[in-house]
């Protein structure tokens, strides 16, 4: 069944006889197997990859790296769930190395998004510190490639 999530993660917009074609499972199961992942919140919504600097829409993206203080009994879930309530936030988590938590945030500019972690994010019980990455340009993004293909220079060859 994993097949028809796969499909459905590259595409969302593929109907179940064109993933029942792809993965040769029957249409009804593809449709039952759908419906139950919905319900049990497996397939959490169905969405499409846009290219915003196409789009002409100047949207700032920071990934900030979020230091927490530990505390026994806790542990990062208390405050990974606070820190995604805020509207900023498109993307939170956990990660292995020096921080603790990786975060993505979106803005209307620059600082708008500085203002955003020195005011509110920062202010969140037990973070310590943050250290904040300017995105500056989107080669992939949810699998799909945006840039161009390089043109074809080969020349023609004649038969």
């Amino acid at each position: 069944m994993r097949e028809i999530l796969s499909v459905l993660e590259s595409d969302a917009r593929a109907t179940p006889d064109r993933i029942a074609a792809l993965t040769g499972i029957a249409e009804d199961e593809v449709r039952t197997a759908i419906a139950a992942w919905e319900a049990d919140g497996v397939i959490r919504r169905y969405k499409a990859v846009v290219d915003w600097d196409r789009a002409g829409d100047s949207r700032v993206t920071a990934f900030v790296d979020v230091t927490v203080a530990p505390e026994r009994g806790r542990g990062f879930d208390d405050v990974a769930e606070r820190i995604a309530k805020f509207r900023e936030i498109r993307a939170v988590h956990l990660v292995s190395g020096a921080q603790d938590l990786r975060v993505e945030v979106e803005g209307a500019s620059m600082k708008e998004v500085a203002d955003f972690v020195a005011q509110k994010l920062s202010g969140v019980e037990r973070v310590t510190a943050t250290s904040t990455h300017f995105l500056l340009r989107r080669y992939k993004d949810d699998g799909q490639l945006l840039t161009d293909p390089e043109p074809d220079q080969r020349l023609s060859v004649m038969p």
